[in-house]
């Protein structure tokens, strides 16, 4: 079973998520520590940023020993199927992915486009695709509200262009499993040629993973998912539910294995719940927090006799267990750095200094420090923008239930310390306003989601704050064990990528000129 990650393309597409290329290259590395045997890393003619994200997956994840193969999507379009490969030409193995809208709907209220079009269009772009590699992948968008005859003709055409993956997209999560298990089988029935047939299913109704696992049942041999079941609007096939599936209820796909590295699914889980500011739901199944709890006492007294009694995961399997104390406030840097290799978390440089230091801080004012805690420092790091950008000096915030709250900040860059103070509805609110003040960016709050890592009163916090400034979306993270602290170091670490982005443009209309 050849399993395609969408995290980073479909995925990226869910309401108020915004990566940068640092963070794609991330959350690619662990999907390659996964073993996922693709990575869709993007949509390359979408944005400079996007086309810039997937070259740099491409030269670097895509070289790896073993590594996925990398994806980018295109339309049909041959400007935009050369601008998808000049991306992804640098990695050892890709493939270009083309698609075209196939229902009446699409085609008449997006497209404008009669069959025929599509038809020459689908011919024109996947053709042009196969000059560039013989790793073709041809979706018919819409797929489920596609009618069927015209649907297999297109794939046909697809086919005998030289696609060798079909893919049938479930778009607007319309199917049922009957009736997509039946549609599967049907093209494969229908359509001639030497291919691998895929399945990419939304979650509208709730049947993304049991739309999946019904279309392998009928033969599919590739599955395209997300990593929490992220995408638009009610989200994909969850990658981790569709692989647990798959391995669980073996007996049900005689046949069908993955390469899938269970063990760094919660890893994989908490990342993508860290960057992209979407928290997993606590009873989501396979990583969520509940997802190995029990309440009932029947059921704790059951699962203390034998596990079986009511779990049919075992947690360690899944990266659930372990989460052990790997350091103390006298461990040393080069310790420090061998466990953060031990984890799978490669740092240097800078980025290694500013992590080393802030454990160092949390070690200070935490008892116990875990592999979770860790990978929360190291993951705000890492998010942070190094080059002249602001550092919170300090932070000092006074409230209660009489006045307004009121946080003074003293902020740095290039060596220059900046004071600034605010009033603000609540003392969170006033620290990032003084934020605001010290460093003159302006923005729209529009995303703030707070969890904590780990148990305790110590808990560290994680923080998430989104802000868009001039249709610019960016996202900052922030973790400390005091969540005002983690708040303004989310807040800042948003203005320091809007600040970077700005920077970028304007070099960019610089060297493009008038």
């Amino acid at each position: 079973m050849v399993v395609f990650d969408t995290t980073l393309r479909d995925g990226e597409q869910s309401p108020g998520i915004s990566l940068d290329a640092a963070e794609k290259l991330e959350i690619a590395e662990q999907l390659a520590r996964v073993g996922v045997d693709y990575i869709e890393a993007g949509f390359p003619v979408a944005s400079q940023g996007d086309f810039e994200a997937v070259q740099a997956i491409a030269r670097s994840v895509g070289n790896q020993a073993g590594a996925p193969a990398i994806c980018g999507l295109s339309r049909t379009h041959i400007a935009d199927v050369d601008r998808c490969w000049e991306a992804l030409e640098d990695a050892a193995r890709a493939r270009i992915h083309v698609f075209i809208s196939t229902s009446p709907q699409h085609m008449e209220h997006m497209l404008k486009m009669t069959q025929a079009q599509v038809l020459a269009e689908t011919r024109a772009g996947v053709g042009r695709a196969r000059e560039h590699t013989d790793d073709v992948e041809f979706s018919p968008q819409d797929a489920t509200r596609t009618p069927l005859d015209f649907m297999l003709e297109v794939l046909a055409a697809a086919v005998e262009a030289g696609a060798t993956t079909l893919n049938i997209p479930d778009t607007v999560g319309y199917g049922i499993p009957w009736d997509f298990g039946a549609l599967i089988q049907h093209v494969r029935r229908q359509v001639p040629g030497d291919y691998v047939l895929s399945t990419h299913c939304h979650n509208d109704l709730g049947l993304a993973t049991a739309n999946t696992l019904a279309g392998v049942q009928a033969g599919a041999r590739q599955v395209e998912v997300c990593v929490n079941g992220l995408g638009e609007r009610a989200g994909n096939a969850a990658l981790e539910e569709v692989v647990m599936a798959l391995l669980i209820r073996g007996d049900q796909f005689p046949g069908v294995t993955t390469t899938v590295r269970t063990e760094e699914l919660a890893r994989a889980s908490r990342l993508v719940a860290r960057l992209t500011g979407y928290p997993v739901q606590y009873n989501k199944a396979v990583v969520g927090r509940n997802a190995f709890a029990h309440e009932s006492g029947i059921h704790q007294h059951g699962v203390l006799m034998d596990r079986s009694t009511y779990e049919i995961i075992d947690a360690a399997s899944v990266g659930q267990v372990g989460r052990q104390i790997v350091l103390g406030k006298h461990s040393g840097r080069h310790a420090f750095s061998d466990s953060l290799e031990k984890m799978g978390l490669h740092v240097q440089g800078d980025a290694l200094n500013q992590a080393f230091t802030r454990f160092k801080e949390l070690a200070d004012r935490k008892v116990e420090i875990t592999e979770a805690d860790i990978e929360a420092i190291v993951a705000e790091e890492l998010g942070q923008d190094m080059v002249e950008g602001f550092h919170l000096e300090s932070l000092e915030v006074s409230g209660g239930t009489v006045g307004m709250p009121r946080a003074r900040v003293v902020v740095s860059r290039s060596g220059d310390k900046i004071e600034a103070s605010s009033e603000g509805n609540g003392m969170i609110d006033a620290a990032c306003s003084s934020i605001r003040q010290a460093t003159g960016v302006q923005s729209r709050l529009i995303g703030f989601t707070v969890s904590s890592v780990t148990g305790g009163v110590d808990a560290l916090g994680d923080v998430v704050v989104q802000l868009e400034a001039d249709g610019v979306k960016v996202s900052g993270r922030g973790v400390s064990t005091d969540v005002v602290e983690a708040s303004a170091r989310a807040y800042l670490a948003a203005v320091n990528r809007l600040v970077r982005i700005r920077a970028r443009n304007e070099q960019r209309q610089v060297e493009i000129g008038p």
